[in-house]
């Protein structure tokens, strides 16, 4: 059970954290939608509240630190603490390495890696102080190695090294940290890529078809709840069999 839980969805006014937060508030938990494009997350927060739910928009810079705090400040102001974080927020810079620029591996890395930091760092202490929290980090199927995906894979390991990090030191306090690994999603980037490369990235699926982003919102919403506390330090892949192929 999640009811009046409150849980802090980072990269949530689209995509797979848009919908991830409709199931959580679907499920009776208070909602806190942010991402840097403010009329998206006026946009989906109007749009929670016109289906009943709670839901407060919070538009913040997680790769730098006097933002997130604020953030958490306004947050914790507005429904006294966070109990679920979901480090959703991701992008990607992709190509050969020898193309890739410093800038190219610096904003991926913030973006996917430091901003998880960051939200947790903030969130942590008052999640210890309840004796409850879940921390639920978005890595990849990725973090296994890609071609042309170098700071991609690199910071969704980092995810993954921070999720098992964080899983020893706060255990004790009741605060788990797991971490979902998606494959092969149906989202805007998808429909982005070229038809061969569509046709290409499913030839390497075993299911031979794609996630939905409902299938990481239900994969959220088990280790956000109590009957998942014995699970924690862990890598829940969600890609159709995707992690079993070597490249």
């Amino acid at each position: 059970m999640i009811e009046n839980r409150v849980v802090l969805i980072t990269g949530s006014a689209s995509g797979m954290g848009r919908d991830t937060a409709f199931a959580m508030a679907a499920a009776g938990a208070k909602v806190v939608i942010n991402d840097i494009n403010e009329e998206k997350v006026v946009q989906t927060v109007e749009e929670l509240k016109a289906q009943g739910y709670e839901a407060l928009g919070v538009v913040a810079n997680i790769c730098d630190r006097a933002s997130v705090e604020d953030m958490v400040g306004t947050v914790t102001s507005e429904f006294s603490g966070i109990d679920i974080l979901v480090n959703n927020a991701g992008m990607e810079r992709a190509g050969p390495i020898r193309n890739l620029s410093e800038e190219d591996w610096d904003i991926t890395i913030n973006v996917n890696l430091k901003g998880a930091f960051l939200c947790t760092k903030a969130v942590h202490s008052q999640m210890v102080k309840k004796g409850f929290g879940r921390i639920i980090n978005i890595a990849s199927r990725a973090w296994l190695g890609g071609s042309g995906q170098a700071p991609y894979s690199s910071a969704k390991a980092g995810m993954v090294g921070l999720t098992r990090s964080i899983a020893l030191e706060l255990g004790k306090y009741g605060v788990t940290s797991n971490c979902i690994a998606p494959g092969l999603i149906h989202t805007p980037m998808w429909d982005e890529l070229e038809e061969k490369t569509r046709k290409y990235l499913l030839s390497k699926q075993p299911t031979g078809k794609l996630g939905e982003t409902r299938d990481i919102a239900n994969a959220v919403c088990f280790l956000a709840t109590e009957e998942s506390s014995f699970i924690t330090g862990q890598v829940l892949y969600v890609c159709g069999g995707r992690s079993l192929c070597a490249s």
